[in-house]
């Protein structure tokens, strides 16, 4: 049963096609729910996810005969990557599928956010004129301070070059990173210089409910907030403190703490969420547009065909 892959989520065809080019079989069930996935991976050398469900330990110990996992995306955080890697279980991502997606749609919402788009749109379907409420703020001048500087970091930067703006950019796992597209800085540096301030980061341990009440307090000027990573990141409740307190002048989220209803329906910030004029919100789409579902699948398939050569 080698060279079998589970397929448990939506790809483009082009993953599959390059694929079974390279002598693998694909079962391609993106319907699946876990339990039908479960009784089937113990047969499987390779499995391909999007988010569908965690693959922690209990996961890991069933798929006997699991080889390598490949993650339709950037993020990591539905894999127990430290336990994978203790099995010599071959992680492939593909954050290189979908940074352009994720940088555009960012600065996308930044424009939005600092230009009343979403307002003076409704404003004029609802009849009324308000040159002077909507009046905007240009990028050109400001300092963009961009956290975590990856695949999503440096597209986001360097989609900003033409805005003539100072970039400056931190990366706790990263040094000597300067480029033409952004400075590397301190964190302190981050905090107090920003204009404008986007998260670019993966969801781990340290950086779960970074951006905190703690953390928006050392905000030396108002800023105006973006999250494009992962809703775990940014606590949204902080977030919306610091709008009444001035410290945000708006927030652009792509991603929230939970997310989905009903469940995001019920949280206790919800409503205060969804009454802020000074928030826009998108339902998890940065990375995901038509041009970025085929990219994800060619790096993926790109990567399977270096670890099956390598492995060979």
């Amino acid at each position: 049963m080698k060279n079998n892959i589970l397929i448990v989520d939506d790809i483009h065809p082009i993953f599959i096609e390059r694929a079974e080019e390279l002598g693998y079989t694909c079962s391609y069930q993106p319907t699946i729910t876990k339990q039908q996935a479960l009784e089937l991976l113990p047969a499987y050398e390779g499995l391909l996810i999007r988010s569908k469900f965690q693959v922690d330990q209990a996961v890991l110990d069933l798929a006997t005969s699991l080889r390598f996992i490949c993650r339709a995306g950037a993020g990591m955080d539905n894999i127990d990557e430290a336990y994978a890697i203790s099995k010599n279980i071959h992680l492939i991502n593909a954050p290189e599928g979908n940074s352009d997606a994720v940088g555009e749609h960012a600065i996308g919402m930044l424009l939005s956010l600092m230009n009343n788009f979403n307002r003076a749109d409704a404003e004029v379907r609802g009849g009324q004129w308000q040159r002077e409420a909507n009046r905007g703020c240009e990028l050109k001048g400001k300092t963009v301070g961009i956290v975590g500087y990856g695949h999503m970091g440096r597209s986001f930067a360097r989609k900003l070059s033409g805005f003539e703006v100072n970039v400056i950019a931190y990366d706790k796992y990263k040094t000597g990173f300067s480029d033409q597209y952004a400075r590397e800085v301190s964190m302190e540096e981050i905090v107090k210089q920003s204009d404008v301030l986007s998260i670019h980061v993966p969801l781990t341990k340290e950086t779960n409910g970074l951006i905190s009440d703690e953390y928006l307090f050392h905000l030396r000027k108002p800023i105006f907030f973006i999250n494009t990573s992962r809703g775990k990141v940014a606590q949204v409740q902080a977030v919306l403190n610091a709008i009444k307190q001035g410290k945000i002048l708006g927030a652009a989220l792509d991603v929230l703490e939970v997310e989905k209803f009903p469940a995001l329906g019920e949280q206790a910030w919800y409503e205060e969420l969804k009454q802020s004029g000074k928030v826009l919100l998108t339902p998890h789409v940065a990375g995901w547009t038509f041009e970025s579902y085929r990219k994800i699948s060619e790096v993926m398939a790109d990567k399977l065909a270096d670890y099956s050569r390598n492995k060979a």
